[in-house]
């Protein structure tokens, strides 16, 4: 009789989170980024982060990483994990090196159709592109 309880009280735990990711993935309330420490990068979507150490705005990284991880923790982190390290359900955004530029800001300007809500309204470029700068920044898996 207990393994059979046990095994009702697992099922239910497993319904309940699969709903819970089904209900909550994409169910973000955006967070406003303070980009006031960046240079503005205008509305035109750029295709290159230009807080990459070597491009136009390089030398503010350190500055970039300090504005993403704040916007990555109040906007991307429910989803994703802290630190870009995902429970499994989202990508882990350490590992998608394979993600260029060009991908990234288009990913997450439009949302995709598996549940990333659209921040096209709520983040700025400079915003984007700071948080693309944070994730670079955190060490990828071994």
């Amino acid at each position: 009789m207990a393994s059979r309880s046990s095994l009702k009280a697992f099922i239910a735990a497993g319904l309940l989170a699969g709903s819970t990711f089904v209900l909550g993935h994409g169910d973000v309330t955006p967070q406003p980024v303070d980009t006031g420490k960046l240079p503005d990068l205008g509305t035109e979507p750029l295709v290159e982060n230009p807080f990459r150490e070597g491009n136009e705005y390089g030398n503010l990284n350190a500055e970039a990483v300090e504005v993403g991880k704040a916007g990555y923790a109040g906007n991307c982190a429910v989803c994703h994990g802290i630190e870009a390290m995902s429970g499994g359900l989202t990508p882990d955004l350490r590992e998608l090196s394979e993600w260029d530029d060009e991908y990234f800001i288009g990913r997450v300007l439009n949302g995709t159709e598996r549940g990333m809500p659209s921040f096209k309204q709520n983040l700025d470029q400079n915003a984007i592109w700071a948080i693309k700068t944070y994730v670079e920044s955190v060490p990828k898996p071994e």
